[in-house]
């Protein structure tokens, strides 16, 4: 069981007011806008105002463990120890972007007050309460989750992360001056910086060390990032000390960075420290690091036992330099309150959260799954279809005459289409510039777009996902690549955590609109190996209101390319782009030079509609189902014209999206024909085949049909010919579609 500190942490408060010396206030007290210290830029009135909102973070602190007490909260890792990052709320501007820290307590108290002040309707504690209960009336996350965030302040919620939110906070950074390079009225003012504050132990994270890295590889060039980061360091990540001077030794060398540390504890030098940095920020437009040195009071949460790992002696050390109450005592020795002032703000704050907190926990909650997933991911075809329509108006004809070219030119094509269409779109990943990607994708694109729009980045997932995250929370319309579908892996949270989580925790407030191209599965002669020829895409079928398109051939990349940047551009969405590598450049299909897989460019009102799949049809029967996608549909076709060609009709059935799945289309499949064989590329565990599997036994539990499933092995693929032994074949889809021919249904 916990052992809480709460009790000795309130009354060392306010033994430690009541023992301090009071300021001699015979020649009167300072007035408001008086300097509260020598060499200091914080006024009075100032100071009082932020140790109000110091003593509010704490008093919310203690409000969440007495509700865990009671089964009425769900959340307790507090902010206690870390209030000297309330100057930060006070000196940001309120159209300065932030990415916070969950101990970033006080200074989103400070921020919201501010914004209150300036007609920006605000009610902290109310809304911090309803986060502590998961109540349905929180108005960022709506109960999914305690977070700290708002619209209209400019804070994008964040969860428990470690580290994951500072590549978008550098790619927001970057959007500021890349909007002000291309002429582009972005959502913030043009002299903004982005605000990112975390924790000590994130820094060892590689997430943390990637966006630091990206943001020297940048000012190496000489390319503007105006960031602030601010590390708030107790010391400790849970139980693990932080080395010392590990932070200081990791960062200030970093070229193009400004290296500043502060007490944390004392507010005069925090406020002043963080002056500087905001200063230097704004106005050189480089990457500021203040190093905030902080102490963790009351554990890291309510569950935590402290003293397994910590003596008490090193707890009370850390106690005695609580920051609200060296802001009390330096209001009180500097005359600026008395003490009796100072208790009563402290006891009122005290009953003003307690009467709130016993309203709000008689506040609904989300009961119902369609309650809970409403913000996921909105599907508004009508916006969709506006969008589209818009822009048909602004192509030109496909012409019908042109040539049929293979895919690899149909994608790069729509691109430059759409670049011409939206100028605050960005193409960006490794290669994709001069060279045009490592498959020619990109061809021309940037001498015709130019360096601001198409552009290479490092060899880095994580930050070309994150660049992208901060873009579009800037009003970008991304459209980052990922050179192999093996590559995503090592960038994979950046959109699972991050990019297709914010509309679900914030009620859709907050959207990242992007299209990530991914050249992805296998069936490249054996070249490469599995960082190649990945066939997994488990990780992305599992992300809740992800779209995930995988085009087979020409006329349906363009338009389901169409489809996807309208949706993104109209509604928020994060959509993945999966093109299937073995078929960039394929032309012919059933013979050599036949031309059959090479497609004219469709014309402007050609857009694939979400979940739309495509009916091919060989021969006049209805004999057999074949549902598929990507390189299956190549296979699968030319299986079907051989069974055809032996009086067997077959329909094959591209699904183009696997997210969302074209279910009706699948059970209709199995209800016309009685025969389904569903060609999955993936592998056997985790691939779409086992979900369409489940869709069917569903679908049409109390109809008979018979079902096969032709799917790769569990097994990474290797290079060279062994390739071919674990992955799907024509051969085995023609045997597997005659097996099922021979079987009644």
């Amino acid at each position: 069981m916990a052992v809480s500190r709460v009790e000795a942490v309130d009354n060392s408060f306010v033994q430690g007011v009541e023992a301090a010396e009071e300021a001699d206030l015979s020649a009167g007290r300072l007035r408001a806008e008086d300097p509260i210290g020598p060499r200091t830029r914080l006024t009075a009135s100032r100071a009082v105002a932020l140790f109000e909102a110091q003593v509010a973070s704490r008093h919310l602190d203690f409000e969440a463990r007495r509700l865990k007490g009671k089964g009425r909260s769900f959340y307790t890792i507090g902010s206690s120890g870390h209030e000297g990052n309330v100057v930060v709320g006070d000196l940001l501007r309120l159209d300065d972007p932030v990415f916070l820290h969950y101990r970033s307590g006080a200074l989103f108290l400070r921020r919201a007050w501010r914004g209150a002040a300036h007609g920006i309707p605000s009610t902290p504690l109310w809304d911090v309460l309803l986060g502590l209960v998961a109540s349905s009336e929180d108005p960022i996350s709506g109960g999914r989750h305690k977070v700290f965030g708002s619209r209209p302040l400019w804070i994008p919620p964040q969860t428990s992360t470690i580290a994951s939110h500072l590549p978008k906070s550098m790619g927001a950074a970057f959007a500021i001056e890349r909007g002000r390079h291309l002429g582009l009225e972005l959502k913030v003012p043009e002299d903004a910086i982005v605000g990112c504050s975390f924790g000590d132990a994130s820094l060892g994270h590689g997430v943390a060390q990637g966006a630091l890295g990206a943001c020297e590889w940048a000012s190496r060039q000489n390319l503007p990032l105006p960031i602030l980061f601010v590390c708030e360091d107790n010391g400790l990540g849970i139980s693990v000390r932080t080395p010392r001077g590990w932070i200081e030794g990791n960062v200030r060398r970093r070229h193009g960075f400004t290296y500043l540390q502060a007490d944390g504890t004392s507010l005069v030098e925090s406020y002043d420290v963080v002056s500087r940095a905001i200063e230097i920020c704004r106005e050189n437009r480089r990457p500021v690091f203040c190093h905030l040195k902080t102490v963790r009071l009351l554990a890291h949460a309510g569950s935590d036992v402290e003293l397994e790992y910590r003596d008490r002696e090193e707890i009370e050390a850390d106690e005695a330099r609580d920051p609200v109450l060296a802001t009390a005592v330096l209001l009180l020795q500097r005359g600026v309150l008395s003490k009796s002032e100072i208790l009563d703000l402290y006891e009122s704050m005290r009953t003003r959260i307690r009467a709130l907190s016993d309203e709000v926990v008689t506040r609904p909650r989300l009961q119902t799954a369609k309650e809970v997933m409403d913000p996921i991911a909105p599907q508004r075809t009508e916006k969709v279809e506006r969008e589209l329509h818009r822009t048909r108006a602004l192509l030109e004809s496909g012409g019908g005459e042109e040539k049929p070219r293979h895919m690899a030119v149909a994608i790069n094509r729509v691109l430059a289409e759409h670049m011409e269409l939206y100028p605050e779109m960005l193409l960006f990943g490794e290669d994709v510039a001069r060279k045009g990607g490592v498959y020619h994708l990109t061809t021309g694109l940037q001498k015709r777009f130019g360096s601001g729009r198409v552009f290479n980045t490092l060899l880095d997932e994580t930050s070309i996902l994150g660049l992208a995250i901060g873009c579009a929370h800037l009003g970008f319309l991304p459209v980052p690549e990922i050179q192999y579908l093996a590559y995503y892996h090592n960038a994979q949270d950046q959109i699972r955590g991050e990019a297709a989580s914010l509309s679900f925790f914030s009620r859709h407030q907050f959207t990242n609109p992007m299209v990530v191209r991914v050249a992805s599965f296998a069936y490249q002669k054996g070249f490469g190996g599995h960082f190649h020829n990945d066939n997994s895409i488990a990780a992305l079928t599992d992300v809740p209101g992800l779209i995930l398109a995988v085009p087979a051939r020409g006329e349906d990349a363009v338009g389901m390319m169409r489809t996807l940047l309208a949706t993104a551009r109209s509604q928020g969405r994060v959509g993945m782009f999966l093109e299937p590598i073995a078929l960039y450049m394929k032309k012919d299909l059933h013979e050599e030079r036949d031309g059959g897989w090479l497609d004219r460019y469709p014309d402007p009102e050609v857009a694939v509609p979400l979940g739309e799949p495509r009916l091919y049809r060989e021969g006049r029967g209805e004999d057999l189902s074949i549902v598929t996608y990507g390189n299956g549909v190549w296979m699968g076709l030319r299986v079907a014209r051989k069974l055809a060609e032996e009086g067997v009709g077959v329909r094959l059935l591209d699904l183009r999206w696997l997210a969302p799945l074209p279910v009706r289309a699948i059970i209709q499949e199995a209800e016309r024909t009685g025969r389904v064989l569903v060609v999955d590329e993936c592998r056997r565990t985790g691939g779409p085949g086992e979900r369409i599997a489940c869709l069917l036994l569903e679908g049409l539990s109390s109809q008979a049909f018979r079902f096969a499933r032709v799917t790769g092995e569990d097994s990474y693929i290797p290079l060279g010919p062994a390739a071919h032994a674990v992955l799907p074949s024509e051969a085995e889809i023609d045997q597997a579609a005659r097996v099922l021919l021979e079987e009644g249904v």
